[in-house]
């Protein structure tokens, strides 16, 4: 995690709310981090939406209203936000039909590379159950490091029409890029 740039991470709610075209909905984002994909995610959905953070460890949460909070600002405050402390993936499997979006940075990409237990979400039955998490039209969105050829292609076997995006990965970057993949339920 690291406060200089972080492009990406708001885009990974601001493009997500743009690709499903309405502002209200509940939203699940994976990973509390430094709070920039949930001030993106605050500032793009409405007054009327409901934000669910899960985070897999407390002290990020109270570094959040601690030594951070000149970062976090006012956004745990928000009365629109729940955290959860625990997996994303938890979250995810108990759900269906609840969610018009997910947005998950848990990791570096679309696998388990910091924590083995990551692969998880990304293999084909962690997203079959994103799938179901979806409310129908809902959005899943994954950030990376990194490009994954053969990430795109398994969200497709699972049922999701997929877009994969290139985004700088700081600000003025035009060599460096991190990746999200847009995956909407549409059955």
């Amino acid at each position: 995690m690291g406060s200089c740039d972080h492009v990406s991470e708001e885009a990974l709610a601001t493009l997500t709310c743009q690709r499903l075209g309405h502002r209200d909905g509940n939203v699940l984002v994976g990973g509390l981090g430094m709070g920039f994909t949930l001030g993106a995610a605050l500032a793009a959905w409405s007054a009327r939406s409901s934000i669910i953070v899960a985070e897999l460890v407390p002290k990020v949460v109270t570094w959040a209203g601690g030594p951070l909070a000149h970062i976090f600002r006012d956004h745990l405050a928000d009365p629109r936000l729940t955290i959860e402390i625990g997996d994303v993936h938890n979250v995810i499997g108990a759900s269906t039909d609840r969610f018009d979006a997910i947005l998950l940075d848990v990791d570096n990409g679309p696998d388990g590379m910091i924590r083995p237990e990551n692969e998880r979400i990304y293999c084909n039955w962690g997203l079959r159950s994103a799938h179901g998490a979806l409310k129908p039209g809902g959005m899943l969105a994954i950030w990376s490091a990194y490009p994954a050829e053969e990430f795109g292609p398994k969200l497709e076997d699972v049922g999701f029409e997929v877009e994969e995006v290139r985004v700088p990965a700081f600000t003025g970057s035009e060599r460096e890029f991190h990746h999200i993949w847009f995956a909407q339920r549409v059955r």
